[in-house]
């Protein structure tokens, strides 16, 4: 069974290129009995859109969950 340093990397590398049949299987076993691993994979998977989209210069709207204003200073500071 594929321990998960070995499937952090392949989720990884799996943005950048095809894996092999053997190394997909592999992965995709290993995501569905380990949580955290699958929670990895997913946030690579929307970094990578996000990194996209920025490069390509379409900006998306921040997450409900955030204010739209955080991290900017008041105008009266």
């Amino acid at each position: 069974m594929m321990d998960c340093k070995k499937a952090t990397r392949l989720a990884s590398e799996s943005q950048e290129r095809k894996l092999k049949t053997g190394e997909k299987l592999e992965l995709k076993l290993h995501l569905a009995i380990c949580s955290g691993c699958r929670n990895f994979a997913h946030q690579v998977g929307i970094l990578r859109g996000l990194a996209r989209d920025y490069a390509r210069g379409e900006e998306k709207a921040p997450p409900q969950d955030q204010p739209q204003d955080a991290g900017k200073s008041s105008p009266e500071e």
